[in-house]
């Protein structure tokens, strides 16, 4: 349920109002009658099947499963999310992308109640995630970077563990766990000890996991980092199967571009803590106005100063030893920008037209190319023991 910013949920009977810990209260004991049920499904039962309950939340502000108001993270003097505002609809796969350090992982740890915000607001699932810190807890699935389950039990016995971790009914865990582990194609192996598993394998496994308890939102925190390209297309394919399936909405990091695009229906880009584009992958490559045509000569200094003075390019840029243009209708450009090289006396190495990517759209925005995620696992512990430790 989506409360507005000023007020939490509440719940009218004729001529009272009560709280939101009495609401609360109330969803967890329709929740105990109907274990499958979903937050929606919990939603419509309130305002459709209960004529005389009506709920305060509108189905416009329903459709959201996060919104953020100028949420701030500070750390000392560093600031690692710098006031973002986003609003993530239901079902929805959004993806925050960045470079490590970007402030990826410190947002979706506020969201997740892990760490307290500095400033701003945040809702998830409906639940303030500062003094609603328990439902918004029961509300969410999480999906770390690094692998956390029990390598010596059986995929199995992590899922029945995590099942009993949030009080889903032993009848439901029976017929849910043979579901998601056959999504994720562990139907074989549910009697294997994990430490028998591969990376890819594991990731799945904590995937499905993170389903098991029916989360209206899933937080998948570089979900195929380290995996090799064809199990990364896999584990791709089961969250788009899952969310389609179970109709969670995702909200994930990366600083993989194609796996960005491949997911997400809308992508934040963040660089250091702030949001610098947003919207769908169709939209944020498209709003850099046309083609991309990359240039390497013997003068990229003398030309960058010529294509600036041209009424048909977009601002041009060195990257990598290569000046690049945003052009419209980028075939009919070559033939004038050889035309343009040649009677400045500029030698051509060699010219490239593509179109733009979302590592082209970061570039725009930022002028260098996203920075490649760094570190082990034993680095990330290191910045997660820092953070948590101030």
């Amino acid at each position: 349920m989506g409360p507005s910013p000023s007020a939490g949920p509440s719940i009218h009977f004729p001529g009272n109002v009560f709280s939101v810990e009495l609401c609360y209260l109330f969803l967890v004991i329709v929740a105990s009658h109907f274990p499958t049920s979903t937050s929606s499904d919990i939603f419509h039962c309130l305002t459709n099947l209960l004529p005389e309950v009506r709920c305060q939340v509108t189905e416009t502000e329903n459709k959201y499963a996060i919104t953020t108001t100028k949420l701030t993270k500070q750390f000392g003097s560093l600031t690692a999310v710098d006031c973002i505002d986003i609003s993530i609809g239901r079902g929805e796969v959004f993806g925050l992308l960045g470079p490590n350090g970007a402030g990826k992982t410190t947002t979706i740890s506020m969201l997740a109640t892990l760490l307290k915000p500095t400033s701003g607001k945040a809702y998830v699932d409906g639940y303030d995630i500062t003094a609603q810190k328990v439902a918004v807890r029961s509300s969410i699935g999480l999906v770390f970077q690094d692998p956390s389950s029990d390598e010596e039990l059986t995929a199995e016995e992590n899922m029945d563990f995590h099942g009993r971790l949030y009080s889903v009914p032993k009848s439901v865990r029976k017929k849910r766990i043979p579901e998601l582990l056959s999504m994720v194609d562990l139907a074989d192996r549910s009697g294997d000890r994990v430490k028998t598993f591969s990376g890819g394998m594991k990731r799945r496994l904590e995937i499905a996991r993170g389903f098991l308890h029916h989360p209206a939102v899933l937080f998948l925190d570089e979900p195929t980092s380290g995996l090799d390209p064809q199990t990364r297309r896999r584990i791709w394919e089961h969250i788009q199967l899952l969310n389609s399936e179970r109709d969670v909405t995702v909200l994930l990091t990366t600083h993989s571009m194609e796996e960005a695009d491949f997911l997400c229906g809308r992508i934040a880009i963040m660089d250091h803590g702030k949001i610098i584009a947003l919207g769908s992958p169709g939209e944020l490559k498209n709003g850099l106005g046309g083609d991309l045509i990359s240039i390497e000569t013997e003068n990229n200094d003398k030309l960058l100063l010529l294509l600036a003075g041209a009424d048909w390019t977009g601002k041009p840029r060195i990257l990598d030893g290569r000046v690049n243009i945003t052009v419209t209708e980028g075939e009919s450009k070559i033939p004038e920008l050889i035309r343009l090289t040649e009677g400045a006396g500029i030698d051509i190495k060699s010219v490239t037209l593509k179109k733009p990517t979302l590592e082209d759209v970061f570039i725009h925005h930022t002028g260098r190319a996203i920075r490649a995620e760094a570190g082990s696992t034993v680095d990330r512990m290191r910045q997660r023991r820092r953070a948590f430790g101030r």
